[in-house]
């Protein structure tokens, strides 16, 4: 999951630290702290915690919750840290990324590599010594498909990069589930197809915006290597099959009419927005006109309402 502000310095352009290499310590610890890339993090966070209350029919430990949270963020920021060390080439290149601490000289390649691999382990023991061990090997294995499946191999290769690098963003579904209950259930894998079809037409309009920074350092994102009429129809698909399976909570009695309210009436007007960037993408409308921010923004907002009543259902049973 990406969410990411467009920077407007030219691209390639990096800064530097100040004259005789001195780098502030305050400015130092918030480089480190942009490594694991917070924003973003905070939206894998709101995809953990609500489940840990479904899975708890009610509320769960806060003990737990804590530790699984803490977990969360030191995992998800390893695989960060180890996602810029990888794409410290490209993002020197990118508008969008050329403030990040390895592209201004903040932090150093080899501090960010130590950085990342000292987060995976401390986040891995941290699981499994305070959560259990099935949470362990789950984040573990977040990091590893998200550092080594999509940001080695499938990123630059294929423009299906963020439809199967995004499995990595639907592993806190499972972790949150598993924290609670230390197994597995459909309930958990229902809601990690809702963020793994979620994922695409969450990224594909920012891609969409953003396709001259992806086309400049040959990503092949969607965007990049599509008209924006085949990537607007690959959103819509995407989007009926990401509200069609958020559906199936409630007729399998994971949930009842509260959060079936929701997914109803957010999956509506998240297929409204849909349609409509279609239909101005046929129109051939492009620029600021074509509002594909529109479908982004909703989108973050989307999955948060969805999740909120994950965690306020099991009240209202």
């Amino acid at each position: 999951m990406c969410v990411t502000a467009v920077e407007s310095r030219p691209a390639g352009v990096a800064l530097t630290p100040s004259p005789g290499g001195h780098r502030p310590f305050g400015a130092r610890v918030k480089a480190f702290v942009a490594l694991t890339k917070p924003r973003i993090i905070e939206l894998l966070l709101i995809t953990t915690v609500p489940v840990m209350f479904l899975a708890a029919q009610g509320v769960p430990d806060l003990w737990l919750v804590l530790t699984t949270t803490i977990g969360g963020y030191l995992s998800a920021g390893g695989a960060n840290a180890l996602n810029m060390y990888i794409d410290r080439d490209i993002d020197a290149l990118m508008d969008r990324t050329s403030q990040r601490p390895l592209v201004t000289g903040m932090v150093s390649p080899r501090e960010c590599l130590a950085f990342g691999f000292a987060l995976a382990v401390v986040s891995t023991l941290w699981f499994g010594l305070f959560v259990n061990w099935l949470s362990a090997g789950l984040a573990l294995g977040a990091l590893l498909f998200y550092v080594v499946v999509y940001t080695m191999l499938l990123k630059r290769r294929t423009s299906q990069n963020i439809i199967w690098g995004g499995i990595a963003g639907c592993m806190p579904v499972l972790i949150g589930w598993s924290s609670v209950t230390n197994s597995l259930s459909w309930a958990a894998v229902i809601l990690f197809a809702v963020i793994f079809f979620w994922t695409p037409p969450h990224y594909w309009p920012l891609s969409m915006k953003v396709k001259d920074d992806y086309a400049r350092v040959g990503v092949p994102m969607l965007p990049v290597v599509a008209t924006n009429q085949v990537v607007a129809k690959q959103i819509v698909i995407y989007s009926w099959v990401m509200v069609g399976v958020s559906l199936l909570l409630t007729p399998l009695g994971y949930t009842g009419w509260f959060y079936l309210s929701v997914a109803l009436l957010a999956g509506g007007f998240w297929l409204w927005e849909a349609h409509g960037l279609q239909n101005r993408a046929r129109a051939g409308v492009s620029g600021s006109k074509l509002k594909e921010m529109r479908l982004f923004h909703w989108s973050i907002t989307y999955v948060s309402l969805l999740f909120l009543a994950v965690a306020v259902d099991p009240f209202l049973r």
